[in-house]
Formats: C-alpha cells, structure tokens, sequence
C-alpha cells in the first residue's frame, strides 16, 4: 500500500495536479513537518494531491520533492538526476543491460524503506522503465510497446 501510494504520488509529478502557491491552502500540520525537517531550502512551491501534498523545492542546488500524508506525515523524497550521479554499479549496469536504449528519464526516491532509482529508457521499438536500488540490478518495472 505504501509503495503504491508513493509510486501514484510520482506519477502526480509528472503529469501534474492543483497547485497552492501559498501555504495557506497547506495543512499546517505538513508545513511543521516540512519546516522541521528543511530548514534551510529556498524557492518551496506546494502541489495539493487527492490525499497528499508536495513540497517542490531547492536544496543544494538541486530541485528535490518531498511528499506528505494531508495528516502530515513524511512519505518520502525524490529527485531528477543524470546517470553520472548513480552508483558506479548502477551506472555500469545499465550500460551493459540497456546499451541498446537511450534515457530519457532518470530520478530517485528515498523514503523509510531506503533508495530506489527509476529509469525510463527509450529505443525505436519500445519503452521500458527499470528500477533498482544500491544494492541490486536494475529490473523491469513497467513495458510498453511504441506506436
């Protein structure tokens, strides 16, 4: 169940929702938490989802999203990244696996069960998502076929 609920709450960042451009449509029991935890961050935007909110913000120079419960607790975090930034042994992974693909995807999400990289590789046929975390190989998460 909370995989699910963190893997519908990424797919809401790419495809977008309602956004409170101030906090006063934020529950305050999630501006506490966020505060609490992120002290020092600039540029925080918030995205309202239909059971959590979505703090958009900068934190050493990188763009990161950190997910709530609208009950305020922490769900977890993410962010884009390039393939320089993986574990090496991701990094030669994929590039032996996938060398037929190119990326056109990549972020990462940490939460209290640990890392998991997700990676959206494309080539003229199909598709592919894969995931992985520090300590396994990447695996198929979801495949599609092009039109």
């Amino acid at each position: 169940m909370k995989k699910m609920m963190m893997a519908m709450a990424l797919f809401l960042t790419i495809t977008g929702s309602a956004f409170a451009n101030n906090t006063e449509e934020v529950n305050p029991k999630v501006i506490k938490a966020f505060k609490s935890t992120f002290m020092s961050v600039s540029n925080v935007s918030w995205t309202i989802g239909a059971d959590y909110y979505k703090a958009s913000f900068t934190y050493n120079n990188k763009n990161v999203f950190a997910y709530y419960s609208s009950e305020g607790k922490f769900m977890g975090l993410s962010r884009f990244m390039s393939t320089t930034e993986l574990p090496l042994m991701l990094q030669t992974g994929y590039k032996k696996k996938y060398a037929d693909y190119w990326v056109t995807d990549l972020f990462e999400l940490a939460n209290s069960e640990g890392t998991t990289y997700y990676m959206t590789l494309e080539n003229a046929e199909e598709v592919i998502v894969v995931k992985a975390s520090p300590d396994t190989d990447w695996t198929t998460f979801k495949k599609d076929k092009k039109d």
